[in-house]
């Protein structure tokens, strides 16, 4: 039979601070949900979507009070969607891979997966500070650069972070901060420097504000959209961005790619901040994606052993979960 055998809260410290619209972290908080048959262990990692309202706390709390099935399927009818499914979710693939012999991937029917060419996220900053950021994570060896705007001096960002990476490709996540502006205007300024994609430009709850908007580049959906009940009203984006702690897991998040795909939205593939124990089960998800933005362990000031390295410029398969 199995069960829950912990559910714990553990405090990363992010590398410098990590900055958007809404402010600064200096560190993350990570849960971290084990299960066992009484032979088998598997683990799963989430993290809180505090703009939502969650907390680590908060989330290791439905764990410890969830008296459902301990069945990935169960878990899409008897638990709500959010950091705490996620982390149970992903513990049970983790599971049950162990008691099959085989790794993940093999066992969700999916292809082997490959290296990962990752955007690395240039958190919000004077342009001079976003330039320097920008020449430096291009320095690494990072091709996609992931720049978080906040709908006021953005193209001087931009601009900055152009000169900083003259041979980048960009995308920019606007944390909702465009809602008020001319989206179309703002994106082809953009689109001179180079963007190839604009995310979230809107308030979640006013997806209809893009109903009337041109714009030349996709606009992808990120706080509006998280699992596939959410396709219906999403039709005036291009694409989607897929978060397994949005999703509620490993499960619903295979299925809303294959869901979007099928209706004809691009896919992006993205993280919270954490570990690479939660971002391996999304470099599956991430197989195939238009976009790739798993940084999330890289931006921390260390990993946990046996993390997912980067080579290249590229994200490597790992044996941290998930390989039976």
């Amino acid at each position: 039979m199995i069960r829950i055998i912990s559910a714990t809260v553990e405090r990363w410290p992010v590398a410098g601070a990590f900055i958007i619209s809404r402010g600064a972290k200096t560190h993350v908080d990570v849960i971290v949900c084990t299960v066992s048959d009484g032979t088998y262990v598997g683990r799963g990692e989430g993290t809180a979507i505090y703009y939502e309202g969650e907390s680590a706390e908060s989330c290791v709390a439905a764990l410890h009070a969830y008296a459902g099935p301990l069945e990935r399927q169960a878990l899409l009818t008897r638990m709500p969607r959010g950091a705490a499914r996620n982390a149970l979710d992903c513990a049970l693939w983790d599971l049950e891979a162990k008691r099959a012999g085989m790794p993940v991937w093999q066992l969700a029917g999916l292809a082997e997966p490959e290296a990962l060419p990752t955007a690395f996220t240039i958190s919000l900053g004077d342009p001079a500070t976003m330039e320097a950021d920008a020449r430096a994570a291009a320095g690494r060896g990072f091709a996609l650069l992931k720049c978080k705007l906040t709908g006021e001096g953005d193209r001087a960002r931009i601009a900055a972070v152009r000169a900083g990476a003259p041979h980048a490709r960009l995308i920019v996540d606007a944390n909702e901060s465009w809602h008020d502006m001319d989206i179309a205007a703002e994106a082809a300024a953009l689109a001179a420097l180079g963007v190839e994609m604009v995310e979230q430009p809107v308030r979640h709850g006013d997806e209809a504000r893009l109903a009337a908007v041109r714009a030349p580049l996709p606009l992808c959906a990120d706080e509006s959209c998280h699992t596939r009940a959410n396709l219906d009203r999403l039709k005036d984006f291009d694409a989607v961005n897929i978060k397994l702690d949005k999703a509620g897991g490993l499960t619903e998040a295979l299925a809303l790619a294959r869901e979007a795909r099928a209706r004809g939205f691009r896919i992006m593939v993205g993280c919270m901040l954490g570990t690479s124990l939660g971002i391996a089960p999304a470099a599956l998800v991430a197989q195939g994606a238009d976009w790739i933005d798993l940084d999330g362990a890289l931006l921390l000031a260390e990993d946990r052993g046996g993390g997912l390295a980067m080579r290249d410029g590229l994200l490597q398969p790992g044996s941290l979960w998930g390989m039976g």
